[in-house]
């Protein structure tokens, strides 16, 4: 996505230092942890619900024996 080298990382992260502050990255980094976490989690949800059997009909199909 992002053709991004070390050289060009190191100054994205300079800059973010910069704008922020030392004491702010650490709860922007375990916000994004926990942001990280509830989109898995939900996506690991709707995958169980994808993936999901339909529970066996409950009805059982008719009886083929002669009446009689």
């Amino acid at each position: 996505m992002f053709n991004f080298g070390g050289g060009e990382m190191v100054i994205v992260l300079l800059i973010i230092l910069l704008l922020f502050g030392p004491s702010q990255l650490p709860k922007m980094a375990r916000g994004f942890g926990q942001a990280i976490r509830e989109f898995k989690k939900a996506q690991r949800e709707m995958t169980d619900e994808i993936t999901r059997e339909e529970p066996p009909n409950s009805q059982r199909p008719p009886d083929n024996k002669p009446q009689g």
